[in-house]
């Protein structure tokens, strides 16, 4: 029986499209509440006399998620390890999705009081959990499944996930904008897109079910590499690895959500912009973060992904630079190029970013090690940049959000040039 083992290897398609669909679908869910916390969640959850108060409370929320994300990975991530790549993605599937539902149906604060912004933030810790344990997973699913030199290449196919998720959610929401007026908007048609994630969730399922284990995990299986506890291996032989992975990531984390989150909150509450103008304005520059995501698979694979990482972060820092000079009121095509510009530059970070943090970590503790690395990233860079991007833009000015991104990319760049060269992991 086990000689026939090989005869049910995954098609390439099959694994880049297995990878593609579930963090597709995750980001979809997790950019659908970031465009709600600051667009609905403030007044419907969070009432107060203060809209900038509602808005950091509802800031706070989305914060959550974050810092549920290191326990999802090492939840998922101790599973993954020791059970096997598919049966952990479909249960992060699965936490993920019914979290995001559940979402769409909760009453509001006028119906419940008080227990609607607690139930909305367990939801949030909901989700957290299982993008936490989504994200590593699908990397290793692609790049365990990779042809020599492509590695970088199939890395790539979870990333766009991100910006197709994205492109969803933002398409939505316009469109749930253009279709109802603020007063229907606000009473139900906000939780359509949280109720739509169900039909995704069921086709993401169907494609998980098909996929068999990476051959990667099935030979430290056949060469029992299994370690009892992979979080405790990774943090004990591993420590080196996880802080210089979590720094590597630190940059791509600020600038996403600035570039989202921050970039929604100041567009329409400070520089005039209507929502439905600026999730237009958003929609389209994402297309650049699509674009420039294969564009910096291909340069990692040729030159190297250490050397990807350091040309796109001291991009990060020259963007930072010019932050206040281009997002600026009065001027959509001007805001247009500003999205464009820091969108393209994400996507040159975040292309070859997945398979950097796998090749950090042995088999037998990959999953556990590039999840942590991933979502502490997430809780330095990301869990607080709009919150803190929104202290510096209101008591000093936009070029202090710039100079706090700089700053980011600096801390990635130290960790980039301490890393080794690239080489294949264990």
């Amino acid at each position: 029986m086990s000689a026939a083992a090989p005869a049910t290897v995954n098609s390439p398609s099959r694994v880049l499209f297995a990878s593609l669909i579930g963090t597709t679908i995750e980001f979809f869910d997790f950019y659908i509440y970031a465009t709600a916390a600051v667009l609905v969640f403030p007044q419907l959850f969070f009432p107060s006399a203060d809209p900038n108060t509602a808005q950091l409370q509802s800031l706070a929320a989305f914060a959550l998620a974050f810092f549920a994300r290191p326990i999802g990975a090492a939840l998922f991530g101790h599973f993954g390890d020791r059970i096997g790549r598919k049966a952990t993605l479909v249960a992060a599937l699965l936490t993920m999705g019914l979290s995001t539902v559940i979402i769409g149906l909760l009453p509001t604060y006028q119906s419940i009081g008080i227990v609607a912004p607690i139930a909305l933030a367990l939801c949030r810790f909901g989700q957290g959990l299982g993008l936490g344990g989504e994200w590593g997973g699908a990397v290793l699913l692609a790049t365990e499944n990779a042809p020599p030199g492509k590695r970088a290449w199939y890395g790539m196919f979870p990333q766009l996930g991100a910006p197709i998720g994205f492109f969803l959610s933002t398409g939505i929401f316009l469109l749930l904008t253009d279709l109802m007026g603020d007063e229907a908007f606000f009473a139900w048609g906000w939780r359509v897109p949280f109720w739509s994630s169900a039909a995704l969730v069921f086709v993401g399922l169907w494609v998980r079910l098909s996929i068999s284990e990476t051959p990667a995990f099935r030979k430290a299986m056949d060469h029992h590499e299994r370690v009892k506890v992979p979080m405790l291996n990774v943090l004990l032989k591993h420590p080196g690895a996880l802080v210089a992975g979590t720094f590597a990531a630190l940059a791509t984390f600020v600038l996403f959500y600035l570039m989202t989150v921050f970039a929604l909150g100041w567009g329409t509450s400070h520089l005039g912009y209507t929502r439905h103008q600026f999730l237009l304005l958003q929609l389209g520059s994402v297309l650049c973060f699509a674009a420039t995501i294969p564009l910096s698979a291909v340069f990692a694979d040729r030159k190297g992904r250490r050397l990807a990482m350091i040309v796109s972060t001291l991009a990060v820092m020259l963007f930072g630079v010019l932050f206040e000079r281009l997002f600026v009121a009065g001027n959509p095509w001007g805001v247009f190029a500003f999205l464009s510009l820091g969108l393209g530059v994400m996507g040159l970070t975040y292309g070859p970013l997945g398979t950097i943090l796998a090749e950090m970590f042995p088999t037998a503790v990959r999953y556990t090690g590039a999840s942590l690395a991933f979502n502490f990233a997430g809780i330095l860079g990301a869990s607080l940049a709009p919150s803190i991007a929104m202290f510096l833009a209101e008591r000093y000015s936009l070029a202090y959000v710039g100079y706090y991104l700089a700053a980011a990319g600096a801390l990635t760049l130290i960790a980039l040039l301490m890393m080794r060269e690239d080489e294949p992991a264990r």
